[in-house]
Protein backbone atom coordinates (compact mmCIF):
# COMPACT_ATOMS: atom_id res chain seq x y z
CA UNK A 1 0.00 0.00 0.00
CA UNK A 2 1.14 3.61 -0.41
CA UNK A 3 0.54 5.83 2.03
CA UNK A 4 -0.89 9.39 1.31
CA UNK A 5 1.82 11.13 1.90
CA UNK A 6 3.52 8.96 -0.62
CA UNK A 7 1.04 10.15 -3.20
CA UNK A 8 2.91 13.21 -4.52
CA UNK A 9 4.67 10.85 -6.60
CA UNK A 10 2.31 9.55 -8.30
CA UNK A 11 0.01 12.64 -9.05
CA UNK A 12 3.84 14.51 -10.38
CA UNK A 13 4.97 11.76 -12.76
CA UNK A 14 5.00 12.33 -16.31
CA UNK A 15 2.38 9.56 -17.82
CA UNK A 16 -0.91 10.08 -18.51
CA UNK A 17 -2.19 8.67 -15.68
CA UNK A 18 -1.38 6.99 -12.41
CA UNK A 19 -3.06 5.02 -9.87
CA UNK A 20 -2.71 4.68 -6.12
CA UNK A 21 -4.09 2.08 -3.30
CA UNK A 22 -4.65 2.68 0.48
CA UNK A 23 -7.15 1.54 3.01
CA UNK A 24 -8.11 3.66 5.84
CA UNK A 25 -9.82 3.24 9.01
CA UNK A 26 -13.56 3.95 9.54
CA UNK A 27 -13.66 8.11 10.54
CA UNK A 28 -10.51 8.67 9.33
CA UNK A 29 -10.31 11.94 7.72
CA UNK A 30 -7.86 13.03 5.12
CA UNK A 31 -7.04 16.76 5.73
CA UNK A 32 -7.25 19.53 2.76
CA UNK A 33 -5.58 19.23 0.11
CA UNK A 34 -4.88 19.35 -3.76
CA UNK A 35 -3.02 17.99 -6.38
CA UNK A 36 -1.56 19.02 -9.36
CA UNK A 37 -3.41 16.65 -11.30
CA UNK A 38 -6.85 15.59 -11.65
CA UNK A 39 -7.84 13.05 -9.74
CA UNK A 40 -10.64 10.13 -9.19
CA UNK A 41 -11.68 9.24 -5.83
CA UNK A 42 -13.09 5.62 -5.29
CA UNK A 43 -13.72 3.22 -2.77
CA UNK A 44 -13.62 -0.05 -3.50
CA UNK A 45 -15.17 -0.58 0.18
CA UNK A 46 -16.97 1.43 1.97
CA UNK A 47 -18.30 5.19 1.75
CA UNK A 48 -16.54 8.51 1.08
CA UNK A 49 -17.67 11.42 1.63
CA UNK A 50 -15.34 14.49 -0.08
CA UNK A 51 -15.73 18.20 0.38
CA UNK A 52 -14.43 21.10 -1.29
CA UNK A 53 -15.37 24.76 -1.25
CA UNK A 54 -18.42 24.53 -3.54
CA UNK A 55 -19.96 21.36 -1.69
CA UNK A 56 -19.90 18.05 -0.98
CA UNK A 57 -20.51 14.66 -2.32
CA UNK A 58 -21.05 11.17 -0.76
CA UNK A 59 -20.15 7.60 -2.93
CA UNK A 60 -20.37 4.38 -2.11
CA UNK A 61 -18.42 1.37 -4.24
CA UNK A 62 -20.20 1.85 -7.14
CA UNK A 63 -19.31 5.67 -7.46
CA UNK A 64 -16.16 7.60 -7.94
CA UNK A 65 -15.65 11.66 -7.27
CA UNK A 66 -13.98 13.38 -9.97
CA UNK A 67 -11.92 16.48 -9.07
CA UNK A 68 -10.38 19.35 -11.21
CA UNK A 69 -6.99 19.71 -10.66
CA UNK A 70 -5.53 22.53 -8.03
CA UNK A 71 -8.89 21.92 -6.26
CA UNK A 72 -8.22 21.79 -2.18
CA UNK A 73 -10.83 18.90 -0.51
CA UNK A 74 -11.14 16.78 2.51
CA UNK A 75 -11.80 13.27 2.26
CA UNK A 76 -13.49 11.18 5.14
CA UNK A 77 -14.38 7.57 5.64
CA UNK A 78 -17.73 6.54 6.15
CA UNK A 79 -16.66 2.84 7.69
CA UNK A 80 -13.59 0.79 6.74
CA UNK A 81 -12.48 2.57 3.10
CA UNK A 82 -10.30 0.58 0.46
CA UNK A 83 -9.80 3.81 -1.28
CA UNK A 84 -8.34 3.27 -4.98
CA UNK A 85 -7.28 6.71 -6.88
CA UNK A 86 -6.36 7.69 -10.03
CA UNK A 87 -4.26 10.80 -11.19
CA UNK A 88 -4.65 12.24 -14.61
CA UNK A 89 -3.60 14.39 -17.43
CA UNK A 90 -6.22 15.57 -18.64
CA UNK A 91 -4.40 17.18 -21.59
CA UNK A 92 -3.81 13.17 -22.19
CA UNK A 93 -7.90 12.76 -22.90
CA UNK A 94 -10.99 14.17 -24.13
CA UNK A 95 -14.26 14.15 -23.19
CA UNK A 96 -13.71 14.42 -19.21
CA UNK A 97 -15.88 16.16 -16.70
CA UNK A 98 -15.24 19.57 -16.54
CA UNK A 99 -16.37 20.02 -13.60
CA UNK A 100 -16.16 18.18 -9.84
CA UNK A 101 -18.95 15.56 -9.86
CA UNK A 102 -19.75 11.86 -9.41
CA UNK A 103 -19.22 9.28 -12.14
CA UNK A 104 -20.47 5.80 -12.29
CA UNK A 105 -18.11 3.03 -11.98
CA UNK A 106 -18.92 0.08 -13.71
CA UNK A 107 -17.92 -3.66 -13.55
CA UNK A 108 -15.05 -2.75 -16.59
CA UNK A 109 -13.83 0.48 -15.32
CA UNK A 110 -13.69 -1.03 -11.55
CA UNK A 111 -11.39 -3.42 -12.62
CA UNK A 112 -9.13 -1.45 -14.80
CA UNK A 113 -8.82 0.81 -11.82
CA UNK A 114 -7.77 -1.83 -9.36
CA UNK A 115 -5.22 -3.13 -12.58
CA UNK A 116 -3.93 0.88 -12.64
CA UNK A 117 -3.19 0.57 -8.83
CA UNK A 118 -0.65 -2.19 -9.77
CA UNK A 119 1.35 -0.13 -12.34
CA UNK A 120 4.73 1.69 -11.33
CA UNK A 121 4.27 5.28 -11.93
CA UNK A 122 6.68 5.34 -14.72
CA UNK A 123 5.69 3.10 -17.09
CA UNK A 124 6.67 3.19 -20.70
CA UNK A 125 4.35 4.32 -22.81
CA UNK A 126 4.82 1.24 -25.28
CA UNK A 127 4.70 -1.56 -22.46
CA UNK A 128 1.76 -3.48 -21.39
CA UNK A 129 1.24 -0.73 -18.84
CA UNK A 130 0.89 1.44 -21.30
CA UNK A 131 -1.52 -0.10 -23.37
CA UNK A 132 -3.64 -1.02 -20.14
CA UNK A 133 -3.38 3.14 -19.01
CA UNK A 134 -4.75 3.62 -22.92
CA UNK A 135 -7.46 1.55 -22.29
CA UNK A 136 -8.05 2.93 -18.73
CA UNK A 137 -8.56 6.37 -20.09
CA UNK A 138 -10.61 5.29 -23.10
CA UNK A 139 -12.91 4.32 -20.64
CA UNK A 140 -12.95 7.37 -18.72
CA UNK A 141 -14.19 9.32 -21.41
CA UNK A 142 -17.68 10.77 -21.36
CA UNK A 143 -19.02 8.57 -18.11
CA UNK A 144 -22.07 9.77 -17.00
CA UNK A 145 -22.35 12.70 -14.12
CA UNK A 146 -24.85 11.24 -11.55
CA UNK A 147 -26.25 13.34 -9.01
CA UNK A 148 -24.42 12.89 -5.78
CA UNK A 149 -23.78 16.45 -4.99
CA UNK A 150 -24.69 18.68 -2.42
CA UNK A 151 -23.75 22.14 -3.35
CA UNK A 152 -22.59 24.69 -0.79
CA UNK A 153 -23.45 27.93 -1.09
CA UNK A 154 -21.31 30.90 -0.72
CA UNK A 155 -23.74 33.53 0.88
CA UNK A 156 -23.06 33.38 4.35
CA UNK A 157 -27.16 33.62 5.33
CA UNK A 158 -27.88 30.84 3.25
CA UNK A 159 -24.90 28.64 4.30
CA UNK A 160 -26.04 29.19 8.09
CA UNK A 161 -29.18 27.41 6.81
CA UNK A 162 -28.15 24.91 4.95
CA UNK A 163 -25.31 23.76 7.89
CA UNK A 164 -28.19 23.53 9.96
CA UNK A 165 -29.80 21.08 8.05
CA UNK A 166 -27.21 19.32 7.50
CA UNK A 167 -26.66 19.13 11.41
CA UNK A 168 -29.88 18.16 12.29
CA UNK A 169 -31.17 16.33 8.88
CA UNK A 170 -34.79 15.30 10.93
CA UNK A 171 -35.58 19.08 11.37
CA UNK A 172 -39.30 20.26 10.39
CA UNK A 173 -38.15 23.65 10.05
CA UNK A 174 -39.76 25.25 7.12
CA UNK A 175 -38.69 27.73 4.44
CA UNK A 176 -41.27 30.05 6.12
CA UNK A 177 -39.69 29.68 9.49
CA UNK A 178 -36.06 30.51 8.01
CA UNK A 179 -37.37 33.43 6.01
CA UNK A 180 -38.50 34.95 9.06
CA UNK A 181 -35.25 34.28 11.32
CA UNK A 182 -33.29 35.81 8.39
CA UNK A 183 -35.54 39.01 8.27
CA UNK A 184 -36.87 37.84 4.38
CA UNK A 185 -40.17 37.46 3.01
CA UNK A 186 -40.50 33.36 1.87
CA UNK A 187 -40.47 34.99 -1.64
CA UNK A 188 -37.35 36.77 -1.66
CA UNK A 189 -35.86 33.64 0.89
CA UNK A 190 -36.62 31.13 -1.97
CA UNK A 191 -34.87 33.39 -4.81
CA UNK A 192 -31.58 33.88 -2.50
CA UNK A 193 -31.55 30.35 -1.89
CA UNK A 194 -32.22 29.18 -6.04
CA UNK A 195 -29.83 31.81 -6.47
CA UNK A 196 -26.83 30.77 -3.73
CA UNK A 197 -27.19 27.17 -4.27
CA UNK A 198 -28.86 25.87 -7.76
CA UNK A 199 -31.24 24.41 -6.33
CA UNK A 200 -35.03 24.91 -4.14
CA UNK A 201 -35.02 24.81 -0.50
CA UNK A 202 -37.05 21.40 -0.66
CA UNK A 203 -34.72 19.78 -3.23
CA UNK A 204 -31.41 20.80 -1.21
CA UNK A 205 -32.46 19.33 1.96
CA UNK A 206 -34.11 16.23 0.42
CA UNK A 207 -30.97 15.45 -1.13
CA UNK A 208 -29.03 16.27 1.98
CA UNK A 209 -31.41 13.66 3.86
CA UNK A 210 -30.53 11.18 1.12
CA UNK A 211 -26.56 12.17 1.00
CA UNK A 212 -26.57 11.43 5.19
CA UNK A 213 -28.06 8.86 5.00
CA UNK A 214 -25.98 7.11 2.82
CA UNK A 215 -23.27 7.38 5.28
CA UNK A 216 -25.39 6.16 8.19
CA UNK A 217 -26.26 3.28 6.02
CA UNK A 218 -22.56 2.54 5.58
CA UNK A 219 -21.75 2.79 9.24
CA UNK A 220 -24.52 -0.49 9.65
CA UNK A 221 -27.11 1.90 10.88
CA UNK A 222 -30.58 -0.64 10.45
CA UNK A 223 -32.71 1.07 7.82
CA UNK A 224 -35.48 1.95 9.87
CA UNK A 225 -33.19 4.29 12.57
CA UNK A 226 -31.84 5.80 9.66
CA UNK A 227 -35.07 6.76 7.89
CA UNK A 228 -36.28 8.29 11.38
CA UNK A 229 -33.12 10.37 11.87
CA UNK A 230 -33.12 11.83 8.24
CA UNK A 231 -36.67 13.06 8.37
CA UNK A 232 -38.61 10.34 7.42
CA UNK A 233 -42.10 8.75 8.94
CA UNK A 234 -41.40 5.49 8.22
CA UNK A 235 -39.21 3.14 6.58
CA UNK A 236 -41.00 2.72 3.31
CA UNK A 237 -41.20 6.67 2.72
CA UNK A 238 -37.31 6.70 3.36
CA UNK A 239 -37.13 3.50 1.12
CA UNK A 240 -39.82 5.15 -1.97
CA UNK A 241 -37.11 8.46 -1.65
CA UNK A 242 -34.08 6.59 -2.08
CA UNK A 243 -34.92 4.52 -4.42
CA UNK A 244 -36.13 7.45 -6.74
CA UNK A 245 -32.89 8.98 -6.08
CA UNK A 246 -30.13 6.41 -6.46
CA UNK A 247 -32.55 3.84 -8.55
CA UNK A 248 -32.38 0.85 -5.70
CA UNK A 249 -33.49 0.64 -2.26
CA UNK A 250 -31.89 1.29 0.26
CA UNK A 251 -31.33 -2.31 1.81
CA UNK A 252 -29.39 -3.35 -1.86
CA UNK A 253 -27.84 -0.25 -2.44
CA UNK A 254 -23.96 -2.01 -0.92
CA UNK A 255 -24.39 -5.81 -2.27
Amino acid sequence: MISHAAGSAYDSTATPVTGVAVDYPAGHVIPPHSHPRSQLVYAIEGVLAVETAAGRWVVPPTRAVWLQAGVEHTIRARGAVRMRSLFVNVDAIEGVPGSDCVIDVPPLLRELILAATLVPPDYPADSRDGRLMRFLLDELRALPVLPFHLPWPEDARIARVCRALTEDPAATVTAQLWAARLAMSPKTFHRHFLRSTGVSFGRWRQQARLLLALEALAQGLPVLRVAFDHGYESQSAFAAAFKRQFGVPPTAFYR
